[in-house]
């Protein structure tokens, strides 16, 4: 968070630190200092100089936290609490950044900085998104959240980087679901396989996990004896993913059957090839 660091809050972090050590029992860094007695704004450079100087950012966290308690109404409360949602954030303790950054939306919701606290909001679920092999909740609610910044601040500086983050958490989704595809389909359960590839290919079509989908849609259909549905398979992923190698696999799979990679019978897959035909899908 830059907004409220410029050079001159610099300086004044190192004057609030040297005033603030004059308190109690000395107030070197990570220390946490009585200030009761002390302005609102001395307490904030000095959480500000926690955050600069301090690997702990629970330090920072107390000074803003003691201005909510000391001064709550002042403009330096409000201030401080974005700052306490950020120091959070960067100390990995999502769920009170979360919280945090919910108060600030809820008590100061028409606030220039209340763009950045929907972001921050979204940034701790986006940032707890782990490995594909793990439940895919926290990615649901960060694509929830990185929405709702895109959709109502659609100007900020934040929209740009929420749809970035919106695109990799979606692919992230589409990813779960070709994991779990591909261990259905190396343990013989091919039914179960293509119901994962389905879901990739009309729920997830603008990842870029969707010409592995197609390819292996053809391999499960072609190990189930249904050929129609593969040649469909084949001819959707030939006429978007042609330079695409998945492409150069399922054909090689269908050629091999003496099949081509063209639409036949009636199927999902034959009305996505018609869509594709007629320009309203990808």
């Amino acid at each position: 968070m830059v907004r409220f660091v410029s050079s001159k809050s610099l300086m004044a972090m190192a004057l609030a630190g040297l005033v603030l050590t004059g308190c109690g029992a000395g107030g070197d860094a990570g220390e946490r200092v009585p200030v009761e007695n002390f302005a609102a704004e001395e307490i904030y450079r000095r959480g500000e100089y926690e955050l600069e100087n301090n690997r702990d950012p629970d330090t920072a966290v107390y000074y803003f936290s003691e201005i909510e308690r000391l001064y709550p109404y002042s403009q330096w409360a409000k201030r401080a609490l974005i700052m306490q949602a950020y120091s959070y954030h960067r100390n990995k303790d999502y769920e009170e950044a979360r919280g945090a950054a919910q108060r600030f939306v809820d008590t100061y919701p028409g606030d220039d900085d209340a763009a950045y606290a929907k972001y921050l909001l979204a940034l701790s679920y986006y940032d707890q998104i782990d490995e594909v092999g793990r439940d895919q909740g926290l990615t649901f609610q960060a694509l929830q959240a990185l929405r709702e910044v895109i959709e109502e601040y659609p100007d900020s500086e934040y929209a740009r980087s929420a749809i970035l983050k919106f695109d990799l958490a979606f692919d992230h989704l589409a990813g779960k679901e070709m994991e779990i595809g591909r261990y259905y389909l190396k343990r013989g359960h091919y039914a179960a396989s293509i119901n994962r590839f389905r879901v990739v290919v009309e729920d997830f079509q603008t990842t870029t996990h969707t010409p592995e989908a197609l390819m292996r849609l053809v391999e499960a259909y072609l190990a189930l004896g249904l050929t129609d549905e593969a040649q469909t398979a084949g001819a959707v992923l030939g006429h978007n993913f042609q330079s695409s190698p998945f492409y150069e696999d399922a054909y090689a799979q269908l050629r091999g059957r003496g099949l081509s990679a063209s639409p036949k019978g009636e199927s999902w897959l034959t009305n996505v090839y018609r869509q594709v035909i007629q320009g309203k899908w990808l």
